[in-house]
């Protein structure tokens, strides 16, 4: 049982202490617990931390990640400055959910969204929170980076971005490695570690707080590991 337990979690590290029950129960032998697969675990070091199920990227991601890659090897720092991209994705801190873009002169604003976020909604953070933001802050041309949340890719935001005139840089699905502003998210979070707030109104004002203490310099630092990530 032991030698079973061990092959399982070398076939598949990613496999939970419940899959790998399953996987190793058979009806000649007794269902071992679940806590005594995980002890046996971290004595043969296997599992000093309990494991993460990681999304698989599909082979048509796959593709599409080396083409998008192929077709921007020629780019650098300067093309991947945020004053020709804006990049967007919500997050959530605690209970509340947020909005945030940046770009080359300065950090944007941090919106609040309350309720649902859907296609109206992201329409309305477009119209009065981004584009007057870009407006006062960016020259044309440049160019606005988001993910592929479904409501990002809406028809009635398409319609959104045709309409302003707004040009969108072209993303590859299951991609978040390659969006700067997921690790701006981490620089957030890691900026509030250990701060608690007893309301929602209170985590909003430390992540917006958090938010503007940001220093130019980290999103110098993105822009010049972006050439690399691929």
């Amino acid at each position: 049982m032991d030698r079973n337990i061990l092959r399982a979690c070398r076939e598949d590290p990613r496999r939970t202490s419940t899959d790998i029950q399953l996987s190793v129960t058979s009806s000649n032998e007794p269902v071992p617990l679940r806590r005594t697969i995980k002890r046996r675990l971290q004595v043969a070091g296997l599992h000093g931390r309990r494991p993460v199920k990681k999304p698989l990227v599909s082979l048509k991601n796959r593709k599409a990640r080396v083409e998008w890659a192929k077709q921007h090897l020629s780019w650098g720092p300067r093309e991947y400055a945020p004053r020709y991209q804006c990049p967007t994705v919500k997050h959530r801190g605690g209970s509340v959910m947020v909005w945030g873009c940046f770009s080359d002169p300065s950090m944007g604003q941090l919106k609040r969204i309350v309720g649902t976020m859907d296609r109206y909604v992201y329409e309305d953070i477009l119209e009065n929170t981004m584009r007057p933001w870009a407006r006062a802050n960016l020259s044309r041309p440049w160019v606005f980076q988001q993910d592929n949340y479904p409501k990002h890719t809406s028809g009635h935001v398409a319609n959104w971005f045709r309409r302003r005139r707004v040009d969108l840089l072209e993303w590859p699905s299951q991609s978040p490695d390659l969006n700067p502003i997921e690790h701006m998210w981490e620089e957030l979070e890691n900026r509030l570690k250990g701060v608690r707030a007893s309301n929602a109104n209170q985590k909003f004002a430390q992540l917006e707080a958090a938010w503007k203490s940001i220093p130019m310099t980290v999103v110098q630092t993105l822009l010049d590991s972006m050439p690399g990530c691929y």
